[in-house]
């Protein structure tokens, strides 16, 4: 089993920032891949990103791509969602995720946080 508590969410204006937190703990293996997720009312759950625990490499949703950044501290086991220049659009409930395979389908993924909001006021 593994858990996942995510931090870091609240309301910020249009152009601001927020970082949000994935802590893990339990039983995660170095090939995990670890994802975010947003959801937003009346729309399916979406990715956004997603990192390697070993490597560290990502990929972004072209629509967060160059705004939101993933970042994983090793010794912590926690990944974070830095996401700048933050648009109303982004507002939603964000989910991080941990999984096996390297996948935008949420549905492949395993272990979920209970979800932060995130509410961008223009």
């Amino acid at each position: 089993q593994v858990q996942l508590v995510e931090s870091g969410g609240g309301s910020v204006q249009a152009g601001g920032s927020l970082r949000l937190s994935c802590a893990a703990s339990g039983r995660t293996f170095s090939n995990t891949v670890m994802g975010w997720f947003r959801q937003a009312p009346g729309k399916e759950r979406e990715f956004v990103g997603r990192i390697r625990w070993t490597g560290g490499s990502t990929s972004y949703a072209d629509s967060v791509k160059g705004r939101f950044t993933i970042s994983r501290d090793n010794g912590k086991n926690t990944v974070y969602l830095q996401m700048n220049s933050l648009k109303p659009e982004d507002t939603a409930v964000y989910y991080c995720a941990a999984g096996p395979l390297v996948s935008t389908n949420w549905a492949l993924y395993n272990y979920w946080g209970q979800g932060t909001q995130v509410t961008v006021s223009s």
